[in-house]
């Protein structure tokens, strides 16, 4: 295979999704390529974890030089981990065929709503989820491939990350707190917390946009307060990869993130923090606009998950289901089976046979 395929990278937490399948394509004899775009001190970053795979890279000046770039691009396929920075309308100039692997498979509306973009295919986790994209986009082409970001887990060839290179103690639990950015679960709990669960190790795991958005300010306050007690790691912009932490952890924490679901295919415990803080314009009168952000998937965290409606629910929570991990077994076998698709470690090679299988001559 010759076919040359290019990583519309618009962020860089969308490289644990593609660089499975980048290596997979590289075994093939595929050429891959990143398109990056400026994103100030997270550049270095991306640029290390690319070259210490072996991938090249080039930069575009920003977003609105993408669509001249892929008319121009002479590639096979473009990979985009969201919608396109350019219209549907231009989409008629890109010699080269549109995949889409969404970057997270989270309980928001936009997971849906992507596939309003006539991608030539979309990459797809589960059967629920195939059926219900399918219904709602007739004339779109859906294929279930499985989460390709799961697997170096499932393959059991990622190394494990010692808690000690963390400053954490190996004879400790751990936690893994992985919120997203909005809305999140951050501001309800205390400057204090870490005292609350001194006999653990405790995970912090931010959304990159609660790390670097100016109006995240106020979580990333309870992130230096919380940064300074002993059982805290604290992980910062270039520890942009979930899964070597969600391989180290006993139990996690979350509220309305996709990590949820990534967490309990490995069939771990989990604790649904549901109680967020909303901006003005999503509360009172305005609250519709947070039900249309959620989709009805995050209800599902009810079955699959141990859920504390308040920060003071969250330890006890957490004993509990420590005491008891296999509780909710079956209840993460089936979601799993349903929402993340499946788990053999192999999503990243069927994607990259399909593209393969299917280069224009």
């Amino acid at each position: 295979m010759s076919a040359k395929i290019l990583f519309d990278t618009q962020h860089l937490y969308y490289l644990p999704q593609y660089l499975p399948v980048a290596e997979a394509l590289s075994r093939q004899g595929a050429k891959c390529q990143f398109v990056l775009y400026p994103e100030a001190e997270l550049d270095a970053v991306k640029e290390q974890a690319l070259t210490a795979e072996g991938f090249s890279f080039v930069y575009l000046e920003g977003k609105t030089h993408a669509l001249e770039f892929y008319a121009r691009c002479n590639a096979d396929w473009v990979i985009f981990g969201n919608v396109p920075a350019f219209d549907a309308s231009d989409k008629h100039r890109i010699a080269a065929r549109l995949a889409l692997m969404q970057h997270g498979i989270g309980p928001k509306s936009c997971y849906y709503d992507v596939s309003e973009f006539p991608f030539d295919v979309r990459f797809v986790e589960g059967q629920e989820r195939l059926k219900r994209l399918s219904e709602r986009f007739s004339d779109r082409s859906f294929v279930d491939t499985g989460y390709a970001k799961l697997d170096p887990i499932f393959r059991g060839d990622a190394p494990l990350l010692p808690l000690s290179s963390l400053g954490l103690s190996e004879q400790k639990q751990t936690i893994l707190y992985a919120p997203t950015f909005f809305p999140s679960s951050i501001e309800h709990f205390p400057l204090h917390w870490p005292e609350q669960l001194q006999d653990y190790n405790l995970i912090v795991k931010p959304h990159f946009f609660s790390l670097t958005k100016s109006k995240y300010a106020a979580q990333r306050e309870r992130f230096s307060a919380w940064q300074q007690y002993g059982n805290v790691y604290l992980a910062g912009i270039e520890d942009y990869n979930l899964v070597p932490f969600m391989q180290i952890s006993d139990i996690m924490l979350s509220d309305a993130s996709s990590a949820i679901f990534e967490f309990a295919a490995m069939d771990k415990p989990v604790v649904w923090c549901d109680f967020y803080r909303t901006r003005w314009s999503y509360s009172g009168l305005l609250k519709f606009r947070l039900k249309q952000r959620l989709d009805p998937d995050i209800e599902l965290f009810h079955t699959l998950t141990r859920r504390a409606a308040s920060a003071k629910q969250v330890k006890p929570a957490i004993i509990k289901c420590l005491s008891n991990p296999h509780d909710k077994q079956a209840e993460r076998a089936d979601l799993t089976k349903s929402m993340v698709g499946t788990t053999d470690g192999l999503c990243s090679s069927r994607i990259a046979r399909y593209l393969a299988d299917h280069v224009r001559s």
